[in-house]
């Protein structure tokens, strides 16, 4: 019955604070990124590219999105300051479930999956914070299709 519920919405809306990341963990992931230019919207990835790092939107806004085969938007979510983008894709080594869009003017920073990898070796105890944002992922996503 679960997946008629689904069937039924045309469009989910999941929790922005899903992606909120520890501020220690983002100081951490932020002394090894890059800053990225956003005068303008910028695409930061897109649904099924392949995932090669991940993203942290200290200021501004950014807007996470699915869509359909067809083209329908059918999950969309408005990150907040302290969001780590991406995640999920660099941790199972999958392609992008979704598609970041940085608005104009936002203050955002890439980490590429090397960078990620040694810094999860180096520091262990961050692997637990990251364990805390994808857990909050998860749960944001089953409470908006069930």
């Amino acid at each position: 019955m679960k997946s008629s519920i689904y069937q039924e919405r045309s469009h989910v809306q999941l929790d922005p604070a899903a992606f909120l990341a520890d501020p220690e963990l983002i100081r951490a992931l932020s002394e090894h990124a890059t800053p990225i230019v956003c005068d303008t919207d910028r695409i930061l990835f897109q649904q099924d590219d392949p995932a090669v790092g991940l993203y942290i939107l200290h200021e501004g806004e950014a807007t996470l999105s699915m869509t359909s085969q067809d083209g329908r938007t059918i999950l969309s979510v408005q990150a907040r300051d302290g969001s780590i983008l991406g995640l999920p894709g660099l941790i199972s080594n999958q392609p992008y479930s979704l598609t970041a869009v940085a608005r104009a003017g936002a203050q955002v920073s890439f980490l590429g999956r090397s960078e990620f990898t040694t810094l999860m070796e180096s520091n262990p105890p961050l692997a637990f914070k990251i364990l805390q944002v994808l857990a909050a992922e998860v749960r944001s996503a089953r409470n908006a299709l069930y």
